[in-house]
């Protein structure tokens, strides 16, 4: 019987009929009691832990539960069912030789059960779930849990009694804890004793990742006319700005010090898996809160960025953002007024610096002066702006959606000093825009407030 022949562009190969990648390999043979590893996205990390995983467990001398904890239930539970897969290959294995390594092995459950008796579980990423649990302990995406910090000092006592620690994850910026053990590890001797991995998507392509991406791609997938350069271009050209290419995938984290709004501010904000469907809502029904809507024009070169919220109970729920790049004047004031029209929208800011003038004239021509108004952006009147949205984000009264292009253009935003000693807030002019959807609900978040008119303009 041949194999199916290979039509990938790969340069790099693996040696033959191996399961694992060299870097994979070293994971699951390193058995130090701490690892942590810092990696890039999508290059098996987690499928290689969770057959490492099955394979530890499933044997007869095994005596220690595991215990699976990701970034959020849903994840975990993806986890786990790798680590089912896994135990089905090696339970039919098993039988044929007259034995068995699970006792069912289509039973859909949120604990993986071997015939020895120990089981695999998958977690909520509440900390205290690992709380009175004893047994190896596997924290997947480690930073983007909501308290990485709380998390560690209450998993940790767990593997007390026997047992192990991994953690692995790629960065979220340079305040979270998750960094912060890397820097113990590198700066000061490595005071917890953590036997530390590194992977980024070059060194994951340099020991034959491509290759085994493209044996598993449709023969007509265009990935297979990529060699391992041309992957790695197309890998970094998807990537919204170069923070976000540079911390998902070759293991540097962005730097929270330059940045107005930290990485760990962001995400303690962003909705959760199961609220994601919410915030698309384009029909507004079926409640009395109120909306308002913030908006950035751009044309050429920036975006044009129309930001609604939903203000309940002191809290401010993204509802909607439409974010419109070299669309005609028209195309924008249609939307505009569409938007406008809605029977709950209450008040409107628009950023009427330039071109966004006559948008906001003819607004305010149509739907009020009070419902619309318009901010000139000057370095005052950003920084009036700017502020109270980092303090929504301080206070959690914002939710915002988990999304890369989002969370990249609330990044891009900069405060630095002037030479006179003022404020200015800056930002990079890139394919993903100038920190417009920033500005639009920073724009937004103004509009919610009680009547009050921006630094000297008054619309």
């Amino acid at each position: 019987m041949t194999s199916t022949p290979f039509v990938g562009k790969a340069k790099n190969f693996p040696p033959r009929h191996t399961l694992l990648l060299p870097y994979q390999a070293k994971w699951i043979q390193d058995r130090a009691r701490l690892k942590l590893a810092v990696k890039s996205r999508q290059i098996g990390w987690t499928w290689a832990t969770a057959y490492s995983l099955v394979r530890r467990k499933s044997m007869a001398d095994a005596r220690l539960d595991a215990w699976i904890s990701s970034r959020d239930e849903i994840q975990a539970r993806l986890f786990l069912e790798d680590c089912a897969a896994f135990a089905k290959i090696l339970d039919a294995g098993a039988r044929s030789l007259g034995q068995k390594v699970i006792d069912n092995p289509d039973a859909k459950l949120c604990a993986l059960e071997f015939s020895n008796g120990l089981r695999i579980h998958s977690m909520s990423s509440n900390p205290d779930a690992q709380a009175g649990k004893r047994g190896d302990r596997v924290l997947d995406e480690f930073a983007l849990h909501p308290d990485p910090k709380k998390l560690y000092s209450v998993a940790y006592p767990g593997i007390t009694w026997g047992g192990s620690m991994e953690i692995f994850s790629t960065h979220r910026g340079t305040d979270n804890y998750f960094n912060t053990l890397i820097r113990e590890i590198i700066d000061q001797g490595n005071p917890k004793r953590f036997s530390m991995h590194t992977v980024t998507l070059q060194d994951a392509l340099d020991q034959g990742l491509l290759y085994k991406l493209q044996r598993k791609l449709p023969p007509d997938d265009q990935r297979q006319a990529m060699d391992e350069t041309d992957y790695f271009n197309y890998l970094r050209s998807g990537c919204p700005d170069e923070e976000s290419f540079l911390q998902e995938y070759m293991c540097i984290p962005g730097d929270d010090q330059i940045a107005f709004l930290s990485y760990d501010l962001i995400a303690g904000c962003e909705y959760g898996p199961t609220e994601n469907s919410d915030w698309t809502l384009k029909e507004f029904t079926g409640t009395q809160s109120q909306l308002f809507i913030g908006v950035d024009i751009g044309r050429d070169h920036d975006l044009t960025v129309f930001w609604i919220l939903e203000k309940k109970d002191e809290v401010s729920y993204t509802r909607r953002i439409l974010v419109m790049r070299n669309q005609t004047f028209d195309a924008q004031e249609q939307a505009l007024n569409e938007f406008l029209a809605l029977p709950r929208m209450q008040r409107c800011c628009i950023d009427q610096t330039g071109i966004g003038r006559q948008f906001c004239e003819r607004a305010q021509q149509r739907f009020g002066k009070y419902k619309v108004e318009g901010v000139a952006f000057t370095a005052a009147v950003k920084e009036e702006l700017a502020y109270p949205v980092r303090m929504a984000f301080e206070q959690r009264a914002i939710r915002i959606p988990n999304d890369p292009h989002i969370r990249a253009d609330l990044r891009a935003l900069k405060k630095e000093t002037a030479s006179g000693g003022g404020v200015r807030f800056t930002a990079d002019r890139g394919k993903n825009g100038h920190s417009d959807r920033f500005w639009a609900l920073a724009l937004a978040l103004h509009a919610g407030k009680r009547r009050q008119t921006v630094g000297a303009f008054v619309g």
